[in-house]
């Protein structure tokens, strides 16, 4: 069977820009387009009183400006035909994390209405780190990095001239914000929405959970389609970012599995147990098939077409050498490899052991 059987979508299609499905008592979807591969992103409504709670904001770009001046503009749902529509009024604005497509508008938003932006703090500090090229946020420190793991001659050219692309993206920034930590209870419209912290994907990335609504706003953290990409960044250039992810799996499958999960990109699924089930089947593949391959030495660079059988674009290349790294570096502190710096300076990975399979949480 197909794995996308076994998961549950319980709406066949998205709605159509510059305008919102209602998908759950006082919860309302909408999608905004981005300029990549990846070419949407979901975005959430929850009514909250006098108003809505808004989570993530899409990319700073006219054409989303655009898009949510139709949202604002349309009427609402408890309106009689034929009325003049209420001026929309925003409460909040809440941020799963710091990603351009997620917090990109989050500072148009909060000045537009005059709200606060929730955030965790790692998040909030992050984005404001990027954008300043601050803490160790530098396109020196990425660009050492990838040297030190194989990237070299025309492609790391081409990785020099990007530029803060994140500052392009995320043009302003709230220089104040509501802080958001694991486990609190975030009151919205009368209900209870948990906090969930999950990591790996980013520092602190906040999902919402309601369990009197039996859903789940799981961000980029639970996806239906497609894995979370998971990279290992420059300023933590020795971490564990995967580990740390598929640790934050199992919060998620310990939920009740016919929890509505509502993802940053894709569908609406039910089938959560499901998901996560195929999410660490799918790193164990990578694990299994990138073991094999460190027969020989072999840098996070020369193990790229280990793991992605498709060529690359530039903006591909730089996360597919943050997960290759983030791939070594599991396998590296599970024990099973080993590293060295050879005389170039680049670090390449070799085979130190087998691979436990048991240690993907299952």
């Amino acid at each position: 069977m197909d794995q996308q059987q076994i998961l549950q979508f319980p709406h066949a299609a998205a709605p159509p820009p510059g305008a919102s499905l209602v998908i759950a008592p006082g919860l309302r979807w909408l999608r905004m387009p981005l300029p990549f591969a990846l070419d949407h992103i979901n975005l959430w409504l929850l009514e909250d009183g006098p108003g809505s709670t808004i989570v993530d904001c899409g990319i700073a770009t006219d054409a989303t400006k655009g898009l949510w001046e139709r949202i604002f503009a349309a009427p609402q749902d408890d309106e009689p035909p034929g009325a003049r529509s209420r001026a929309f009024q925003a409460t909040r604005v809440l941020v799963t994390h710091y990603h351009p497509d997620h917090a990109g508008l989050a500072h148009w938003l909060c000045e537009r209405f005059g709200v606060t932006l929730w955030m965790s703090q790692a998040e909030y500090l992050t984005a404001h780190a990027i954008r300043e090229n601050t803490a160790g946020y530098t396109a020196d420190n990425l660009l050492a990095m990838y040297r030190r793991n194989g990237l070299g001659g025309e492609d790391l050219e081409k990785m020099s001239v990007r530029g803060n692309r994140y500052r392009l993206a995320v043009p302003e920034f709230p220089h104040i914000y509501r802080r958001i930590m694991d486990g609190d209870e975030v009151g919205i419209g009368g209900r209870g929405w948990r906090v969930i912290m999950g990591y790996g994907h980013a520092p602190e990335h906040a999902a919402l959970y309601c369990s009197e609504l039996g859903v789940l706003i799981s961000g980029d953290m639970v996806l239906p389609k497609i894995s979370t990409n998971i990279s290992v960044w420059s300023i933590d250039p020795d971490g564990n970012p995967l580990k740390q992810f598929l640790d934050s799996l199992k919060r998620y499958a310990g939920l009740p599995n016919d929890t509505l999960v509502l993802p940053s990109h894709g569908l609406p699924f039910r089938g959560l147990r499901e998901r996560v089930e195929q999410l660490q089947e799918h790193h164990l593949q990578h694990f299994e098939v990138l073991h094999e391959a460190c027969e020989r030495p072999l840098s996070a660079f020369e193990a790229i077409p280990t793991l992605f059988q498709r060529e690359l674009d530039v903006h591909q290349l730089f996360f597919a050498m943050g997960e290759a790294m983030a791939h070594l570096h599991y396998l590296y502190y599970q024990g099973s490899l080993r590293r060295q710096t050879g005389a170039d300076g680049v670090i390449r990975y070799l085979q130190d052991g087998a691979f436990r399979k048991e240690s993907v949480a299952r």
